[in-house]
Protein backbone atom coordinates (compact mmCIF):
# COMPACT_ATOMS: atom_id res chain seq x y z
CA UNK A 1 0.00 0.00 0.00
CA UNK A 2 2.63 2.24 0.76
CA UNK A 3 4.87 1.87 -2.32
CA UNK A 4 1.47 2.50 -4.42
CA UNK A 5 0.89 5.63 -2.48
CA UNK A 6 4.47 6.86 -3.07
CA UNK A 7 4.12 5.69 -7.09
CA UNK A 8 1.10 7.89 -7.01
CA UNK A 9 2.85 10.83 -5.54
CA UNK A 10 5.77 10.33 -7.22
CA UNK A 11 3.34 10.41 -11.18
CA UNK A 12 1.64 13.44 -9.54
CA UNK A 13 4.76 15.32 -8.74
CA UNK A 14 6.25 14.56 -12.33
CA UNK A 15 2.95 15.49 -14.43
CA UNK A 16 3.30 18.71 -12.10
CA UNK A 17 6.58 19.64 -13.69
CA UNK A 18 6.37 18.39 -17.10
CA UNK A 19 2.84 20.56 -17.00
CA UNK A 20 4.77 23.93 -15.07
CA UNK A 21 7.64 23.62 -18.38
CA UNK A 22 5.21 23.38 -21.07
CA UNK A 23 3.81 27.05 -19.56
CA UNK A 24 4.40 30.02 -21.41
CA UNK A 25 5.98 32.64 -19.40
CA UNK A 26 4.28 35.48 -18.74
CA UNK A 27 5.86 38.58 -20.26
CA UNK A 28 7.10 41.07 -18.18
CA UNK A 29 4.63 44.47 -17.27
CA UNK A 30 6.04 47.06 -19.85
CA UNK A 31 7.39 50.10 -17.24
CA UNK A 32 6.20 53.46 -18.00
CA UNK A 33 9.05 54.32 -19.52
CA UNK A 34 8.53 51.39 -22.29
CA UNK A 35 4.53 52.83 -22.47
CA UNK A 36 5.81 56.81 -22.94
CA UNK A 37 8.11 55.51 -25.89
CA UNK A 38 5.35 53.46 -27.46
CA UNK A 39 3.18 56.11 -27.36
CA UNK A 40 5.64 58.55 -29.07
CA UNK A 41 6.40 56.21 -31.56
CA UNK A 42 3.17 55.56 -32.88
CA UNK A 43 2.92 59.32 -33.51
CA UNK A 44 6.12 59.64 -35.53
CA UNK A 45 5.52 60.63 -38.97
CA UNK A 46 8.84 60.14 -41.19
CA UNK A 47 9.62 62.77 -43.02
CA UNK A 48 11.07 61.40 -46.34
CA UNK A 49 13.12 63.66 -48.76
CA UNK A 50 11.79 64.28 -52.53
CA UNK A 51 13.76 62.55 -55.26
CA UNK A 52 16.20 64.93 -56.73
CA UNK A 53 15.86 67.43 -53.85
CA UNK A 54 19.20 69.39 -52.40
CA UNK A 55 18.12 69.60 -49.11
CA UNK A 56 18.36 66.39 -47.05
CA UNK A 57 18.07 66.84 -43.30
CA UNK A 58 20.06 63.56 -42.46
CA UNK A 59 23.33 64.85 -44.35
CA UNK A 60 26.78 64.93 -42.78
CA UNK A 61 27.05 68.55 -43.48
CA UNK A 62 23.26 69.18 -43.48
CA UNK A 63 23.84 71.97 -40.60
CA UNK A 64 27.05 73.78 -39.65
CA UNK A 65 26.13 75.64 -36.99
CA UNK A 66 24.02 72.80 -35.03
CA UNK A 67 24.82 72.55 -31.44
CA UNK A 68 27.30 69.77 -29.82
CA UNK A 69 24.72 68.86 -27.03
CA UNK A 70 23.74 65.04 -27.57
CA UNK A 71 20.86 64.81 -29.76
CA UNK A 72 21.32 61.46 -31.41
CA UNK A 73 20.51 57.88 -31.11
CA UNK A 74 23.90 56.63 -29.43
CA UNK A 75 25.40 59.77 -28.19
CA UNK A 76 26.99 60.34 -24.88
CA UNK A 77 25.37 61.73 -21.67
CA UNK A 78 26.77 62.03 -18.53
CA UNK A 79 23.87 62.08 -15.48
CA UNK A 80 24.90 63.29 -12.31
CA UNK A 81 22.74 61.07 -10.09
CA UNK A 82 21.71 63.05 -6.18
CA UNK A 83 18.91 61.14 -4.87
CA UNK A 84 17.10 61.79 -1.46
CA UNK A 85 13.77 60.98 -0.12
CA UNK A 86 12.67 60.73 4.08
CA UNK A 87 9.47 59.46 4.91
CA UNK A 88 7.43 60.07 8.20
CA UNK A 89 4.45 58.60 9.21
CA UNK A 90 2.68 58.61 12.50
CA UNK A 91 -0.02 57.32 14.11
CA UNK A 92 -2.14 56.97 17.52
CA UNK A 93 -5.66 54.97 17.92
CA UNK A 94 -6.58 55.22 21.27
CA UNK A 95 -10.39 53.26 21.98
CA UNK A 96 -12.83 52.76 25.18
CA UNK A 97 -15.10 50.71 26.04
CA UNK A 98 -17.45 49.76 29.18
CA UNK A 99 -19.87 47.56 29.54
CA UNK A 100 -22.50 46.04 32.43
CA UNK A 101 -24.69 43.22 32.66
CA UNK A 102 -26.70 42.15 35.57
CA UNK A 103 -29.75 39.39 36.12
CA UNK A 104 -31.18 38.98 39.23
CA UNK A 105 -33.81 36.51 41.08
CA UNK A 106 -36.64 38.89 42.70
CA UNK A 107 -39.28 36.23 43.32
CA UNK A 108 -39.07 32.48 42.80
CA UNK A 109 -41.47 29.45 43.91
CA UNK A 110 -43.38 32.13 45.87
CA UNK A 111 -41.23 33.75 48.12
CA UNK A 112 -41.49 37.27 47.61
CA UNK A 113 -37.38 38.12 48.17
CA UNK A 114 -34.85 34.92 47.05
CA UNK A 115 -31.99 34.74 49.05
CA UNK A 116 -28.86 33.15 48.88
CA UNK A 117 -26.90 32.34 45.63
CA UNK A 118 -30.37 32.73 43.67
CA UNK A 119 -30.23 36.53 44.01
CA UNK A 120 -27.61 37.77 41.68
CA UNK A 121 -28.32 34.98 39.12
CA UNK A 122 -25.35 36.39 36.88
CA UNK A 123 -23.37 39.75 36.61
CA UNK A 124 -21.32 40.84 33.67
CA UNK A 125 -18.44 43.75 33.58
CA UNK A 126 -16.25 44.47 31.15
CA UNK A 127 -13.50 47.79 30.68
CA UNK A 128 -11.41 47.37 27.81
CA UNK A 129 -9.21 50.01 27.01
CA UNK A 130 -6.42 50.42 23.80
CA UNK A 131 -3.96 52.91 23.34
CA UNK A 132 -1.76 52.42 20.18
CA UNK A 133 1.14 54.37 18.67
CA UNK A 134 2.85 53.69 16.20
CA UNK A 135 5.77 55.96 13.69
CA UNK A 136 7.81 54.96 10.98
CA UNK A 137 10.54 56.67 9.38
CA UNK A 138 12.67 55.83 6.22
CA UNK A 139 15.63 58.37 4.74
CA UNK A 140 17.04 57.12 1.28
CA UNK A 141 19.93 58.93 -0.40
CA UNK A 142 22.21 57.84 -3.36
CA UNK A 143 24.92 59.83 -5.07
CA UNK A 144 26.82 58.97 -8.05
CA UNK A 145 27.32 59.64 -11.86
CA UNK A 146 27.61 57.62 -14.72
CA UNK A 147 27.28 57.71 -18.31
CA UNK A 148 24.36 56.66 -20.25
CA UNK A 149 23.70 56.46 -23.89
CA UNK A 150 21.04 58.19 -26.08
CA UNK A 151 18.63 54.73 -27.35
CA UNK A 152 15.76 56.97 -28.87
CA UNK A 153 14.98 60.63 -30.05
CA UNK A 154 11.03 60.70 -29.72
CA UNK A 155 8.68 62.94 -32.66
CA UNK A 156 9.06 65.86 -30.14
CA UNK A 157 12.64 65.97 -29.70
CA UNK A 158 13.37 65.02 -25.79
CA UNK A 159 15.54 62.04 -25.80
CA UNK A 160 15.35 58.67 -23.74
CA UNK A 161 18.70 57.56 -22.14
CA UNK A 162 19.65 54.28 -20.32
CA UNK A 163 22.83 53.38 -18.62
CA UNK A 164 24.70 51.28 -16.51
CA UNK A 165 27.42 51.25 -14.37
CA UNK A 166 29.04 48.13 -12.93
CA UNK A 167 31.85 48.63 -10.25
CA UNK A 168 33.29 45.68 -8.37
CA UNK A 169 35.19 46.03 -4.99
CA UNK A 170 36.62 42.97 -2.68
CA UNK A 171 34.05 40.57 -4.34
CA UNK A 172 31.58 42.61 -4.40
CA UNK A 173 29.47 43.54 -7.39
CA UNK A 174 27.41 46.40 -7.55
CA UNK A 175 25.28 47.66 -10.68
CA UNK A 176 23.72 51.23 -10.98
CA UNK A 177 21.17 51.30 -14.22
CA UNK A 178 19.35 54.69 -14.90
CA UNK A 179 16.57 55.46 -17.35
CA UNK A 180 14.52 58.25 -18.38
CA UNK A 181 13.60 60.78 -20.76
CA UNK A 182 15.54 64.34 -21.05
CA UNK A 183 15.30 67.41 -22.94
CA UNK A 184 17.88 68.47 -24.88
CA UNK A 185 18.17 71.99 -23.59
CA UNK A 186 18.66 70.67 -20.08
CA UNK A 187 22.46 69.00 -21.12
CA UNK A 188 24.82 71.77 -20.50
CA UNK A 189 27.49 72.62 -22.52
CA UNK A 190 29.68 69.19 -21.53
CA UNK A 191 26.66 67.10 -21.97
CA UNK A 192 25.62 66.74 -18.06
CA UNK A 193 22.49 66.61 -16.42
CA UNK A 194 21.48 66.29 -13.26
CA UNK A 195 19.11 63.58 -12.10
CA UNK A 196 16.07 65.77 -10.87
CA UNK A 197 15.63 67.24 -14.58
CA UNK A 198 14.98 63.44 -16.08
CA UNK A 199 11.11 62.47 -16.38
CA UNK A 200 10.30 58.83 -15.85
CA UNK A 201 13.41 58.65 -14.03
CA UNK A 202 13.98 54.75 -12.76
CA UNK A 203 16.91 54.13 -10.82
CA UNK A 204 18.08 50.87 -9.37
CA UNK A 205 20.90 49.76 -7.54
CA UNK A 206 21.78 46.12 -7.32
CA UNK A 207 24.41 44.53 -5.67
CA UNK A 208 26.03 40.80 -5.82
CA UNK A 209 28.93 39.13 -3.81
CA UNK A 210 29.29 38.73 0.01
CA UNK A 211 27.43 41.39 1.15
CA UNK A 212 24.38 40.70 -0.49
CA UNK A 213 25.10 36.93 0.51
CA UNK A 214 24.99 37.76 3.81
CA UNK A 215 21.55 39.66 4.06
CA UNK A 216 20.06 37.78 1.38
CA UNK A 217 16.12 36.73 1.93
CA UNK A 218 15.84 33.68 3.95
CA UNK A 219 14.68 30.57 2.24
CA UNK A 220 11.44 28.94 1.74
CA UNK A 221 11.36 25.90 4.66
CA UNK A 222 12.67 29.08 7.16
CA UNK A 223 10.50 31.86 6.62
CA UNK A 224 7.03 29.30 6.57
CA UNK A 225 8.49 27.83 10.02
CA UNK A 226 8.92 31.39 10.88
CA UNK A 227 4.88 32.16 9.98
CA UNK A 228 3.69 28.83 12.00
CA UNK A 229 5.09 28.89 14.67
CA UNK A 230 4.07 30.68 17.70
CA UNK A 231 7.28 31.68 19.29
Amino acid sequence: MKRLVGAILLCASLAAAADKKTKLKKEPEPSPLDRYIADAEREKTSLTPTAGSLWVPSARYSDLAMDLRAHRVSDIVTIVVNEKASAVSTGTVKTGRTSSVNSSIINAAGITKAAGPLANLAKLSTDNQLNGTGTTTRDTSLTTSLSARVTHVLPNGYLVIEGTKNVQVNSENQIVSVRGVIRPTDLDNTNVIQSDHIAELDVRVNGKGIVGDAIRRPFFLYRLLLGLLPF
